[in-house]
C-alpha cells in the first residue's frame, strides 16, 4: 500500500556557535510504502497528525570543498583522530586526509584489485577500536588466476599512519560479472558486527537464491570472517546462507545504523523505485527479475511466496539513483536532526528523510545548497564535530569531497 503526501520543513531554530539564517526548503513529493502484510487503508490527509519537523527550522547550509582532484571517491572512514581514509574506485587507491589538511596515498593499486564498470575499490569502514588496533576494512573487486569476485579485506595502518597493508581476507566469493551491480557497502552495528551490502551482479536468480551472497545484506565477525552466530540462517548446511541477514535486494548502495535501532539500507531501483528499507533479520525485500534479467519487474514483488517487506521510502518513477546514507546527529541541524541523509547520483542532490520511531515516513526535503550544485553525489558520513562529508561521483579526476555545516 502506498500513500502520498506533500510536506515542507519550516519554523525557527538556532545554533549557538553559528549565526542564525533561515533558508527556504523546497517541497518535494515523497512516496512511502509498507509491506503487503502490514498494509492498511490510507487515512485522509486532513486526519494525519502534524509532523515533528514542524517544531524546528531547517538551517541554511555552508559548503566547502576539502579535497579535490579525486576519481570516484566511493567512501570515507572517519578516524578518532579526526583524519579520514578515502577510497577511489577507479584509481584503486586509499588516501588519508589529516587534520592539518595534508593528504597522502596509503595504498595504490593493491595486488589483485581491479576496476570494471561499477566495481572497483569501493566501501571503507574503520574498526570500532581502530585507535588501539589500527584496523580498517574495504570491499573491492579482486582477480586471482582466471577467476574474479568481490572480497572484503581487513587492513592495518602503521603507527605513523603513513602506510596500510592487508592482513586478512574476511569474505570472498561475492559474484561479479561485467562489473555491473558490484555493490558493496560496509558498516558496523553497536555490537561490532560487520554488515556487507551486495549487488545482484545483474544475474536475475541471485537475489532470491539463498546459496548466493549477491543481492543480500550479509553479517559477519570482523576478526574471524565467520558468519554472525545470531544470523537468521546460521544453522544452515550451506556456507553462504549462514552469512545472510536479508535478501531480495537489487543493488545495496547504502547502509546506515539508526541509534539504538535497526540497520537501514539504500538501494538503486531500475528506471523507478529507488528504495530505503529498514532491515529485519531473515527479511525478503522482493527483488526477483526472472526469467533472464527483467528490469520491468517491481522492486518489491508481493506476488512471491511468503512475506515480502516493502520500502519505507521509494522514489517512484523516475529513479534518482540513491547511494550512501547516514543518520544525522546534533542539535545544530535543527529540523534535519535525526533524519536520514541520502545521496543521489542521477538526482544530483542530498535528500533528508524524516521517519518516526516506528519507521513511518514523515517528511522529505532537499536543501537548495545541495541540489545540482556538485553533480552526482555518492557517499555521506558525519564527523565528530557533526559536519557532513559528501563525495561526488562525476569521474575523470574531477571529483571532490564537500564539507557541509549547518549555520
Amino acid at each position: 500500500m502506498f500513500t502520498r503526501r506533500v510536506t515542507s520543513l519550516s519554523a525557527p531554530s538556532r545554533r549557538a556557535s553559528r549565526a542564525l539564517r533561515l533558508a527556504a526548503v523546497p517541497v518535494v513529493m515523497v512516496l512511502a510504502a509498507t509491506s503487503a502484510a502490514d498494509a492498511s487503508p490510507p487515512r485522509a490527509e486532513s486526519a494525519r497528525p502534524a509532523t515533528t519537523a514542524a517544531s524546528a527550522a531547517a538551517p541554511g547550509l555552508d559548503t566547502s570543498v576539502v579535497m579535490s582532484g579525486l576519481d570516484i571517491p566511493w567512501d570515507i572512514a572517519v578516524l578518532p583522530s579526526g583524519a579520514w581514509l578515502v577510497t577511489e574506485r577507479e584509481r584503486l587507491r586509499i588516501s588519508i586526509r589529516r587534520t592539518d589538511g595534508s593528504t597522502q596515498v596509503l595504498a595504490n593499486t593493491p595486488t589483485g584489485f581491479f576496476a570494471a564498470g561499477e566495481t572497483g575499490l569501493m566501501s571503507i569502514v574503520a574498526d570500532p577500536d581502530v585507535a588501539s588496533n589500527s584496523r580498517f576494512y574495504t570491499c573491492a573487486g579482486y582477480r586471482a588466476g582466471g577467476t574474479q569476485d568481490i572480497r572484503v579485506h581487513a587492513w592495518r595502518l602503521n603507527a605513523a599512519r603513513t602506510d596500510a597493508s592487508i592482513v586478512d581476507t574476511l569474505l570472498s566469493g561475492i559474484q561479479v560479472t561485467t562489473g555491473r551491480h558490484g555493490g558493496c557497502r560496509l558498516r558496523f552495528d553497536r555490537s561490532g558486527r560487520l554488515y556487507v551490502g551486495t549487488g545482484d551482479s545483474a544475474v536475475g536468480t541471485n537475489p532470491q537464491n539463498l546459496r548466493s551472497l549477491n543481492g543480500k545484506v550479509l553479517r559477519l565477525d570482523r576478526f574471524s570472517g565467520l558468519p554472525s552466530s545470531d544470523n537468521p540462517f546460521a544453522g544452515s548446511p550451506y556456507p553462504n546462507k549462514r552469512y545472510i541477514l536479508t535478501y531480495g535486494h537489487r543493488n545495496v548502495q547504502g547502509l546506515a545504523l539508526r541509534w539504538q535501532g535497526a540497520m537501514w539500507s539504500v538501494e538503486h531501483g531500475t528506471y523507478r523505485d529507488d528504495e530505503v528499507n529498514r532491515l529485519e533479520p531473515g527479511g525478503n525485500y522482493g527483488w526477483n527479475p526472472v526469467p533472464g534479467y527483467n528490469e520491468s519487474k517491481p522492486m518489491t514483488d508481493f506476488s512471491l511466496p511468503g512475506r515480502q517487506l516493502g520500502a519505507r521510502w521509494s522514489s517512484g518513477d523516475p529513479t534518482i539513483a540513491t547511494s550512501g546514507a547516514v543518520w544525522v546527529r546534533g542539535s545544530e541541524w535543527g529540523a534535519y536532526r535525526g533524519t536520514l541523509a541520502v545521496c543521489a547520483l542521477g538526482g544530483e542532490r542530498l535528500v533528508f528523510m524524516k521517519f518516526d520511531k516506528s519507521g513511518t515516513l514523515l517528511d522529505v526535503s532537499t536543501p537548495p545548497e545541495l541540489r545540482g550544485t556538485f553533480g552526482r553525489l555518492r557517499s555521506v558520513v558525519q564527523t565528530a564535530d557533526n559536519d557532513l562529508l559528501v563525495t561526488t561521483a562525476n569521474g575523470n579526476g574531477t571529483d571532490k569531497i564537500i564539507r557541509v555545516s549547518p549555520r
